[in-house]
């Protein structure tokens, strides 16, 4: 069981840290802190949840299921900043989202006191670690904390089903996926942790025992519900940043191979070395270290080279643009070996402006680096590409 609880508090954690990571300044987004913070409440309820947890929670306080008040009071205040998300996410004017957001603190957080204040007045001396909610179902006090918990929980899921059905007429694309995701997770919840709830300790009302629906099906699928919860929330924020970091990657190691015949001449200062670095930022990096190169080499860059290598490509078959870029490979080929064997620049050097250089973004470099990979080292294609140009 706190196999199965940690595992999903670690699970909201990493989704939590890898949404509040993403730039630029997410603090001062209240949809991206209010997202963070209620997948963050959602591990914490959790990891409260555990039998480990509780037991160790008892054991410190030295008040026997104390663990339970504070699971309850976490699990109302997750429900309270689901519903301040709903509101976040719904806009709409500052002053009625601030009222909004005023009126669901207010009212959980008086959940969260009568739920302490009964617990306060209830006789639970008998530590329960797993079966705490059947075990006291009919003990006066408790049975109105355990039922006010359960309603709190209800009230928010029963509001976003709601709120998620209504807007997934509404909108398309990764944000209507969300909703659904979102709608799917809080479905889950209601039918499997509460409706299993619910009837364990109704069961125990009319005199039966069903506390298995309440011990052994309810904390998995309450964990499966809030994954697939999260996963909605987070998706429509995280997804269209994570197929740009992919791109990026993918485009990184693509410049590798100009990378590694210019790096030699480029005076582009070294970011700080981390693994906590995103692909786009390394991209970036490497785009403006090459460029610096490019411009280092440019009183290297023989038109006659260029001319040849033109001709020879058309020659071959290409298209006029495929045969620029082989063309600019071959210059380029030949002036990092000029300045790599240490040869004094050309006296007249080319001032043909690089297809690379007049677009914007990684398209123009990934070209010129794919060509690079097509191209002979210059020594062996040197003498050839001459005479070609002299014939």
């Amino acid at each position: 069981m706190s196999l199965v609880v940690y595992g999903a508090a670690v699970a909201l954690t990493l989704s939590a840290v890898v949404l509040f990571r993403r730039p630029p300044r997410p603090v001062h987004n209240p949809l991206t802190v209010s997202t963070c913070v209620a997948i963050l409440l959602g591990a914490l309820v959790f990891c409260c949840s555990a039998p480990a947890t509780l037991a160790a929670v008892n054991e410190l306080t030295g008040i026997p299921n104390f663990g339970a008040p504070l699971t309850y009071g976490m699990l109302s205040a997750y429900s309270c900043s689901l519903l301040i998300l709903l509101i976040n996410w719904r806009g709409g004017a500052r002053e009625r989202v601030r009222r909004l957001i005023r009126d669901c603190v207010l009212a959980y957080g008086a959940l969260i006191v009568a739920i302490v204040v009964l617990f306060a007045l209830a006789d639970a001396r008998a530590e329960r670690l797993t079966d705490l909610d059947t075990y006291y179902a009919n003990t006066p006090f408790m049975r109105e904390m355990i039922v006010l918990y359960l309603l709190g929980h209800t009230a928010a899921m029963a509001a976003m089903c709601a709120v998620c059905r209504k807007w997934g007429r509404e909108v398309t694309g990764l944000l209507g996926a969300g909703l659904r995701l979102i709608l799917i997770g809080a479905l889950l919840d209601l039918v499997g942790f509460q409706v299993a709830k619910y009837t364990a300790v109704v069961a125990r009302w009319t005199g039966h025992d069903l506390d298995f629906l309440s011990t052994s099906v309810a904390p998995p699928m309450a964990a499966l519900g809030a994954l697939v919860c999260s996963a909605g929330f987070v998706l429509p924020r995280l997804l269209p940043a994570a197929v740009a970091h992919w791109c990026g990657l993918r485009d990184y190691w693509r410049l590798g191979p100009l990378w590694s015949r210019v790096a030699f001449v480029s005076t582009a200062p070294k970011p700080p070395v981390s693994w906590w670095q995103l692909p786009l930022e390394r991209l970036h990096w490497r785009e403006v270290a090459i460029h610096d190169a490019l411009l280092a080499l440019a009183p290297y860059f023989d038109e006659r080279v260029r001319q040849a290598a033109l001709s020879a490509a058309l020659g071959d078959g290409r298209s006029p643009h495929e045969a620029r870029v082989a063309a600019e490979a071959a210059m380029l080929a030949a002036a990092a070996h000029r300045a790599a064997a240490r040869e004094a620049p050309l006296t007249d050097p080319s001032t043909y402006r690089l297809h690379a250089t007049e677009v914007s973004g990684a398209a123009g470099l990934v070209e010129l680096a794919q060509a690079l990979t097509r191209t002979p080292p210059w020594g062996t294609a040197r003498e050839g590409t001459v005479r070609a140009f002299q014939d």
